[in-house]
C-alpha cells in the first residue's frame, strides 16, 4: 500500500512533470529536425531554380534550393569573410556583387582563397555576363562575439550582406548569399563548392537523458517512502 507523504510529493511531482515534458519537447525536436534535414536535402538535390522562382518562395521554403542567375561581377567591390579550411588554415571567403540585369545585385559567395591569394591582382576575374548556379542562403548574422569588420582591408567575420552592401550602395534583390557551386573559376581560384550542410540531431539523446533523469527521481522519491514504512503491503 502506497501511502505518500504531503511535502516530499509536492516537491517531487512538478519535478518530475518539469522532466516528463523536457524530453517530450526534445521529441517533438526530434521529429523538426528530421522534417527540416531532409527538405534541405531534397533542396540540394532538386533542378536549380530561376530568379523569379526562387523569389516567388518563402524564406523557409527558399533555403538551400539551388538557383542559377545571371549577371556581371562588380569585381572592384570584392568583400572577404575570413574563415579557416578544413585543416585549420586561415581562408577568406570571396564576396562579390553580381550585378543582374535590373541593376540591383545579389550576393555571391565565390568560393575561398588562401591569404596569399586575397588580393584579386592575384588572380584572375571573370568578366562580361556570367551565369552563377549556386545554393541560396540567408546568411547567420553578426552575435556579441562577432569582431568587428576592418573596413579598410574590406575583411568581415560574418557573411553581414546587408552591411557589405550598404557600405557600397549596392541595392540587393534579396539579403542572401548564393553559395557557387564547384564550376572551376579561372585558374583555379576562388574554389566554389563550399555550401556545408551539418546540421547537428542529438534530440533524441536528449530526450532519453532528460527522460532517465526522470526515472531517477521517481526512484528515489519510492524509495523514501519505502524506507519511510510508506510504500509495501498491507497489514
Amino acid at each position: 500500500m502506497f501511502r505518500p507523504l504531503l511535502k516530499p510529493t509536492l516537491w517531487f511531482l512538478p519535478m518530475f512533470l518539469v522532466l516528463i515534458g523536457l524530453g517530450t519537447w526534445q521529441l517533438e525536436r526530434l521529429h523538426w529536425k528530421v522534417a527540416l534535414i531532409a527538405k534541405m536535402n531534397a533542396n540540394l538535390s532538386a533542378k536549380p531554380l530561376t530568379l523569379a522562382e526562387i523569389l516567388q518562395l518563402p524564406n523557409d521554403a527558399a533555403q538551400y534550393h539551388r538557383v542559377t542567375v545571371t549577371g556581371h561581377f562588380d569585381n572592384a567591390k570584392e568583400a572577404y569573410a575570413f574563415a579557416t579550411d578544413s585543416e585549420g588554415a586561415p581562408v577568406f571567403h570571396v564576396l562579390t556583387p553580381l550585378i543582374l540585369g535590373d541593376g540591383r545585385a545579389l550576393i555571391v559567395d565565390r568560393g575561398f582563397v588562401p591569404q596569399d591569394k586575397r588580393n584579386p591582382q592575384t588572380r584572375e576575374q571573370l568578366q562580361g555576363t556570367q551565369s552563377v548556379t549556386g545554393v541560396w542562403r540567408t546568411p547567420d548574422p553578426p552575435n556579441l562575439f562577432t569582431p568587428k569588420p576592418d573596413i579598410v582591408k574590406r575583411e568581415w567575420f560574418s557573411r553581414d550582406v546587408s552591411s557589405i552592401a550598404h557600405l557600397d550602395g549596392v541595392k540587393l534583390t534579396a539579403p542572401v548569399i548564393v553559395e557557387a557551386d564547384t564550376t572551376p573559376n579561372p585558374g583555379g581560384w576562388p574554389k566554389g563548392g563550399q555550401t556545408v550542410v551539418n546540421l547537428p540531431n542529438n534530440h533524441l539523446q536528449y530526450a532519453i537523458t532528460w527522460y532517465l533523469m526522470a526515472l531517477g527521481l521517481l526512484a528515489v522519491y519510492l524509495a523514501f517512502h519505502r524506507q519511510k514504512g510508506r510504500l509495501g503491503k498491507a497489514a
